[in-house]
């Protein structure tokens, strides 16, 4: 069974980082489902962290080794996505941020297989940054507001149709997740703010025709009562997939300015 995640997780966590980065440590943040509206049966438990500098190769494989035993249904645990920016990559602020070092337990198989996080780009990365400065939740560290600048909203924009390709190319595997996420991106692109998933999809929702409904209405159904486990679809509902991403897709589409 997987442990309610808590104050234990997250300390073991938050030293973890506190002992490898040491005097580099700027702070830890709560971001994702537990600030936006708390954690669903399958949530992660995501943290940003802000550092000073850069990491070393030895500090991004000593993350690796010591997040692996604390994350994911093998060990009896929610899976930790751990983001660390450098604070010099975001404040002055630009477009697209750095990622010097990203865990997520997705790519579990490739850190066993000897990857190391690099440092490049990523778009998405303004959304966290945005959910962490809005819940203002220290781990370790200032107050966010102290030690971040906030993110614009043509940022946030951006950065959620930015992520939507590499997003749909996980459809076939991650369709609960994936489908969550667009309605997501459709609602921020919309409105300018990030919701949580249930949340974008109770908006989607009341903006979808009736044929477009049954879709996003399962997904939202499974990410609030399932957990770690393989996802039930009909044969009717799958066949209903592809129409239902490309109405989402046309939607934002209309939203977003052209480039």
């Amino acid at each position: 069974m997987v442990a309610t995640p808590g104050t234990g997780q997250l300390e073991q966590a938050v030293r973890l980082v506190d002992e490898v980065l040491g005097p580099d440590h700027v702070g830890s943040y709560l971001h994702g489902s537990a600030v936006l509206a708390g954690l669903r049966p399958a949530s992660d438990v995501d943290i940003l962290t802000l550092a000073a500098r850069s990491l070393d190769d030895a500090q991004r494989r000593a993350l690796v080794a010591g997040i692996m035993p604390l994350s994911g249904v093998r060990v009896g645990a929610r899976p930790l996505e751990l983001t660390i920016v450098v604070q010099s990559d975001v404040r002055p602020w630009r477009y697209p941020p750095i990622c010097d070092f990203l865990y997520g337990e997705w790519l579990r198989a490739e850190y066993e297989a000897g990857m190391v996080p690099p440092r490049e780009p990523i778009a998405t990365v303004c959304l966290e940054l945005a959910v962490a400065l809005a819940a203002d939740h220290a781990l370790a560290g200032p107050p966010p507001v102290l030690v971040l600048d906030p993110v614009p909203t043509a940022d946030l924009a951006r950065a959620s149709v930015a992520g939507i390709p590499s997003l749909l190319a996980d459809l076939a595997w991650d369709r609960r997740n994936v489908l969550l996420t667009l309605a997501r991106s459709w609602f921020t692109v919309a409105t300018g703010t990030i919701a949580s998933k249930d949340g974008a999809a109770d908006w989607a929702l009341a903006r979808l025709p009736e044929a477009h409904r049954p879709v996003l209405e399962h997904a939202r159904e499974l990410y609030l009562t399932s957990g770690y486990v393989d996802e039930e679809w009909s044969d009717e509902l799958s066949a209903r997939v592809p129409a239902h991403v490309d109405e989402v897709l046309r939607r934002i589409q209309e939203l977003t300015p052209p480039a």
